[in-house]
């Protein structure tokens, strides 16, 4: 018996190896080709987020080893951090606010230049250019000037009304809408998304409803919307989840503090705050974590609500 299963245990080896390398000799090409991608993966992603995950638990200031804490960072956050609190309102504004606004003109516009206009294509690039630029520090430090107390907004509202405005960007009531003005100025990449899907809309429905009297308006809520839903949800979801992780503009605009009185402190700004200018980065740790849920919990949720609004042509109903 002994001897019977070394001899299998020995048959069993080669017949392995025979496996893998007719395996290797199949797949090897392809696995090279994804060596890259696996390397930045596991090494720039999945590595680090575990570490952070780890780090999170403990009391980390990048001059000294990591100490563990257990819960008491979970405990701060849950009970004691105040600004952690007005930050999640600063940023729950933001997208509540921003991201509606953001698509509705996308969709307007798209809807514009889903029509045969001349120079459509000037337009397309025209518009779409806010989205190449807007996340840039030239353009954040262009709109702080905008909204100054001595910036092209108040003068024209001078020359138009003879009423000096306040610094916009100064004063703790609009600075937070500055920001999310420029956000919605940044409608580029959803208007092309929505042209896209625009364009897949069949004419003969618009044609068969103009026959039937149907106005512009009922053709809109009762073709456009239902038709474009999938594009719809599909641009809420992705504005949603860059709205969250807004960082750039608040940083640049706010001097990198969250200025005028903590309005235009977001979530990511303050994440950084506690991460590069107070050294916690076990803390910053957790709150990126916190941010990953979040995220995670908005998206999860508009999956769940896609289900009574959201139409697939492929369905069967």
């Amino acid at each position: 018996m002994a001897n019977l299963s070394e001899t299998s245990g020995g048959h069993s080896m080669p017949a392995r190896q025979g496996r893998l390398v007719r395996f290797w000799r199949r797949n090897g090409a392809g696995y090279m080709f994804l060596l890259p991608w696996l390397i930045g993966f596991f090494g720039l992603t999945l590595g680090p987020a575990l570490a952070s995950l780890y780090l999170s638990f403990t009391n980390y200031d990048l001059l000294r080893p990591p100490q563990w804490t257990g819960l008491d960072n979970i405990k701060y956050a849950l009970f004691n951090d105040v600004k952690l609190r007005h930050s999640l309102s600063v940023t729950f504004q933001y997208v509540i606010f921003g991201v509606p606004m953001r698509l509705a003109v996308a969709l307007g516009l798209a809807m514009i230049l889903d029509r045969s206009v001349r120079g459509v294509g000037f337009y397309r690039a025209a518009f779409y250019l806010p989205s190449l630029l807007g996340a840039s520090v030239a353009i954040s430090v262009m709109w702080r000037q905008l909204f100054g107390a001595e910036g092209l907004i108040n003068t024209l509202l001078f020359l138009a009304t003879g009423w000096q405005g306040p610094s916009w960007i100064s004063h703790p009531d609009y600075a937070l809408w500055t920001l999310i003005a420029l956000n919605v100025w940044q409608f580029g990449s959803p208007m092309i998304i929505f042209l896209a899907g625009l364009r897949q809309i069949p004419e003969d429905l618009y044609e068969a409803a103009s026959m039937d009297g149907a106005s512009g308006w009922r053709q809109f809520r009762k073709i456009t919307l239902p038709l474009l839903a999938p594009v719809i949800f599909f641009n809420l979801v992705l504005q949603t989840i860059e709205a969250f992780k807004a960082f750039t503009q608040a940083y640049i605009i706010s001097g990198g503090q969250g200025w005028p009185a903590d309005s235009t402190l977001f979530y990511s700004l303050y994440l950084y705050i506690e991460a590069f200018a107070n050294f916690r980065m076990g803390y910053a740790s957790l709150l990126a974590w916190i941010l990953l849920l979040i995220i995670g919990a908005f998206t999860a949720l508009a999956f769940w609500t896609s289900k009574y609004w959201v139409y697939y042509e492929d369905e069967s109903r």
